[in-house]
């Protein structure tokens, strides 16, 4: 039997989630795009990616869907500072417009590397989409073009971020409550 998870306290509830990626989803659909194809950055992304891109589809939009894996945390709760490639985009990326789905913005390596990546590889342009940004963490200078939330200094959950493969599931972005003496996820002792 699994011991108990510790409470999580939310910061960015399931409808103002929901609402939020129908805006971005309208800016998006409001710009001259051609032969769009989505690229979500794996593993975070992936629920903040399809309800945006469902989200697209509702504003007219039909893209391409593709998957990149990249790590710069491995296990740790603090990013290595080094980007690895562990699931690259299949697609042909020349000449289109690519929209980059990422779930937090916070020192910017993931992004950046991700948007040379695929401008490298002769993308006409590359817009950005985070779910949350942390404004005062960036190690690059990076901005995305569209932004969800901008998000406290803290560690976050849910809506497909983790911490050792937990809350990924929540339906809402929190912070996790360590108050009540469920055991510390981040003690990997």
């Amino acid at each position: 039997m699994n011991p108990p998870l510790p409470r999580v306290r939310v910061l960015f509830d399931e409808s103002a989630i929901a609402q939020r990626n129908e805006e971005i989803a309208r800016a998006i659909a409001d710009q001259p795009l051609e032969n769009l194809l989505v690229v979500a950055v794996l593993k975070g992304s992936f629920m903040f990616a399809a309800d945006l891109i469902r989200a697209l589809h509702r504003a007219g939009l039909a893209p391409q869907v593709e998957f990149i894996h990249l790590s710069s945390y491995r296990a740790a709760t603090v990013s290595s500072g080094q980007v690895a490639i562990l699931r690259d985009v299949e697609s042909e990326v020349r000449g289109r417009d690519v929209l980059l789905i990422d779930d937090i913005l916070e020192s910017g390596r993931t992004l950046v590397y991700a948007k040379d990546l695929l401008m490298a590889r002769g993308a006409r342009r590359v817009l950005t989409t985070v779910l949350l940004e942390k404004p005062g963490k960036r190690a690059v200078t990076m901005d995305a073009d569209y932004v969800g939330f901008t998000c406290p200094d803290v560690f976050v959950v849910g809506y497909g971020m983790d911490v050792a493969h937990a809350f990924r599931q929540l339906p809402y972005v929190g912070l996790v409550d360590y108050g009540d003496g469920a055991p510390d996820l981040f003690d990997k002792e």
